[in-house]
């Protein structure tokens, strides 16, 4: 794989509401970055444009607002994922079972882990 600098003025510009400071994107929490990360990842791949990218997170959040998400920004990386997983559904990177199983094996990850500790997938 060949990395491409990221291009925060690019970025910026095809994702206008990406929560950022004067050195790049911030996270409140650790899941939040590796959802950008894997982001860039596929797009760096050429598996998806930024217009397509900011296609599927503008309908994610806008079925967030119409299902009354307030949209005080605390919940944009909560429609980033929710972009995420229906881009990578629509371009066939993964299926919905696969997605499902990941999301239980999350979930029993998170449950049997202390408050405070990483989450570590098996």
């Amino acid at each position: 794989m060949t990395h491409t600098p990221l291009d925060l003025p690019d970025l910026r510009a095809a994702l206008p509401a990406l929560p950022c400071d004067t050195a790049g994107p911030v996270f409140d929490a650790p899941w939040e970055a590796q959802a950008f990360a894997m982001t860039l990842t596929l797009h760096e791949r050429g598996l998806f444009t930024w217009t397509e990218w900011a296609t599927f997170l503008n309908q994610a959040i806008n079925d967030a607002q119409a299902a009354g998400d307030p949209d005080h920004g605390n919940t944009y990386y909560s429609h980033w994922l929710t972009a995420l997983e229906r881009i990578c559904a629509f371009k066939e990177l993964l299926t919905g079972d696969m997605l499902l199983q990941r999301q239980n094996e999350w979930d029993i990850a998170a449950r049997h882990t202390p408050h405070g500790q990483p989450i570590v997938l098996e």
